[in-house]
């Protein structure tokens, strides 16, 4: 699916009560899991050790 129609899909699917705020984050969220989804698919990953490494000092 093209990335136009993926937004236009993702606003079209907001309840009509939705903030602009909540647009923005949920188009955000997209954004932040295509780009992890294009990360995985050139070998770029972490461990799993090495993620509770991360999260252990993002939580101090």
């Amino acid at each position: 699916m093209e990335t136009k129609q993926q937004i236009l899909k993702a606003i079209e699917e907001l309840p009509d009560d939705a903030s602009v705020e909540d647009a923005i984050e949920r188009l955000y969220l997209l954004y932040k899991i295509e780009k992890g989804l294009r990360q995985a698919e050139r070998g770029d990953l972490i461990s799993q050790e090495d993620a509770r490494q991360r999260m252990a000092e993002w939580l101090r």
